[in-house]
């Protein structure tokens, strides 16, 4: 039995559900079913109201009694204490509680149900405090034990103990005291550390370990919504401080989430992106998605190099373009084998970086060079479209020779791999007349009956007239693959003499040979 006039004179609430039947002496059965903290919460409440308005507040209990009293309406009428006046004035020593005081009223409020989206006095004190204490450069010992705190403080505080001892100097130190907060608050929290300007690499790595970590046990559709929000707020950090590993860990794990929603997955897939220089081809080789029997998730790849050629055009670096190249290029060499690989989707993988990207072409011959062998069945026009992608200037000459000789190349491409050869070796030829009129050490006789040799193959390479004249240089191509292996023969012949260079002169220079530079290795 409780007595209606003493709760009534606390609790606007009781008033106006007792009304009339205030000196009714008769039973009165009332039931709240949503009553904050259930029976404990309540009894809380009547003990204020049976002790003339005055309790013991502690950080324990704080946050309970200020909900109780919001749903009982005990705010002040001027005549009696207030229970929400005195949980509210309560909060003004936050300041000075501990640690484990704090993760104790974080826990309640999270207990309570209370909604990080719904303005809320004292939950946004206790984050404040909370983040204040993350982002303060020096904590001085906030882990304090009390007796009269619940078991969960005293667990927090053995723990936190634990960690100030071993952990002072690492940034992580606060991390599994966070982990049993629900994601909704999580999100609350980052975004309070990201307002105070909190180390960005910290946060990163601290969502990465949530998410591992709720993961354990959270359900299929848990699952969702932590990814979700986790991907959201990478989004709002620096692009520095995001791990392009954790990234791809990250991406794995969603990509098994059959819920997740597509714009999550799109965001999270230009965070990896503007990262994309970081990578190594292990991360690009992700399996396909269902019902496509590709080797790997192409696709993907398209997206992630157009996603880092946005993030790059607003800071340009030639130097990351360059590595994502290089990446590229052992990506296409990869999957260049795949039968599955359509001719237009190879082609667009190969044309997806600016010719400013690659200081080589070789790699990219190479993975043509394996994907027409294994593709034999496909048209010229495919094939043409695809050797497109080559930049002839940018092929050595070993991948001129090879590429000369080659049948599976169209002929016209083969032809012009011969002409780029014969230019590179013209230049060759150049520097030759150079060495001879220096080094004195080859006989007129060998030089004249060379110079001849050069002289016929020039001659009949200089035949060729590339424009107009395709069908001819068709005819022409078993004779000009010829003439590539006597050019491969005088290139050798340089290489040696060249080589002989050093030997001879310094040899006839004698002991002053150390005094002279070094002319060729």
């Amino acid at each position: 039995m409780v007595d209606k006039k003493t709760l009534a004179s606390f609790s606007k609430r009781f008033g106006g559900l007792f009304g009339n039947s205030m000196d009714n002496s008769g039973n009165l059965k009332v039931v709240f079913h949503d009553f904050p903290g259930g029976a404990v919460g309540f009894e809380l409440i009547a003990r204020f109201c049976y002790n003339n308005g005055r309790t013991q507040i502690t950080p324990a209990s704080v946050v309970l009694l200020n909900c109780a009293a919001q749903f009982m309406e005990m705010d002040s009428d001027g005549h009696r204490p207030s229970l929400l006046d005195q949980t509210k004035k309560s909060l003004d020593g936050i300041s000075f509680w501990s640690w484990s005081e704090l993760l104790v009223a974080l826990k309640e409020c999270q207990d309570l149900l209370l909604s990080p989206s719904k303005p809320s006095l004292i939950l946004d004190k206790v984050l404040d405090c909370v983040v204040g204490r993350l982002v303060s450069p020096i904590v001085a010992s906030p882990y304090t034990s009390s007796s009269e705190n619940s078991s969960f403080q005293s667990s927090c505080d053995t723990r936190s103990s634990y960690s100030i001892r071993n952990n002072s100097c690492q940034v992580s130190w606060w991390f599994e005291d966070l982990l049993f907060l629900n994601i909704d608050l999580i999100d609350k929290v980052i975004k309070l550390m990201i307002c105070q300007h909190f180390d960005h690499a910290t946060i990163t790595k601290f969502l990465f370990c949530y998410q591992r970590s709720r993961f354990v046990t959270a359900t299929p559709t848990e699952k969702c919504r932590i990814m979700e929000v986790i991907i959201n707020l990478l989004s709002l950090l620096d692009r520095n401080s995001l791990s392009c590993k954790h990234l791809f860990d990250m991406f794995r794990v969603a990509s098994s989430l059959e819920k997740i929603s597509k714009h999550c997955k799109s965001v999270l897939e230009t965070l990896i992106g503007s990262q994309l220089d970081q990578a190594t081809i292990d991360f690009l080789l992700v399996p396909p998605p269902r019902k496509k029997h590709y080797m790997y998730d192409m696709n993907l790849v398209l997206r992630l190099v157009n996603a880092f050629q946005d993030e790059l055009s607003c800071c340009s670096s030639l130097v990351r373009l360059r590595k994502v190249a290089s990446l590229l290029d052992s990506y296409l060499v990869e999957v260049s084998a795949d039968s599955y690989l359509t001719p237009s989707k190879f082609a667009a993988l190969l044309l997806l970086l600016p010719d400013s990207a690659r200081e080589s072409h070789d790699r990219l011959f190479q993975a043509i060079d394996i994907y027409l062998q294994v593709h034999g069945g496909i048209c010229e026009a495919e094939k043409m479209k695809i050797c497109s992608a080559l930049n002839y200037a940018k092929l050595s000459t070993d991948a001129l020779r090879h590429l000369a000789r080659n049948s599976k190349f169209p002929s016209r491409i083969a032809i012009q791999g011969f002409i780029n050869q014969q230019s590179k070796l013209e230049n060759l030829f150049e520097g030759q007349k150079h060495i001879d009129t220096f080094s004195g050490s080859i006989s007129i006789e060998e030089s004249i009956k060379e110079n001849e040799n050069s002289d016929q193959v020039l001659v009949y390479a200089k035949r060729v007239d590339v424009p107009g004249k395709a069908e001819q240089l068709e005819v022409q191509l078993p004779g000009l693959q010829f003439r590539v292996t006597e050019l491969d023969k005088f290139s050798g012949t340089i290489h040696t003499q060249v080589g002989n260079i050093p030997r001879t002169r310094l040899s006839s220079l004698g002991n002053n040979a150390r005094f002279l530079p070094k002319l060729c290795s």
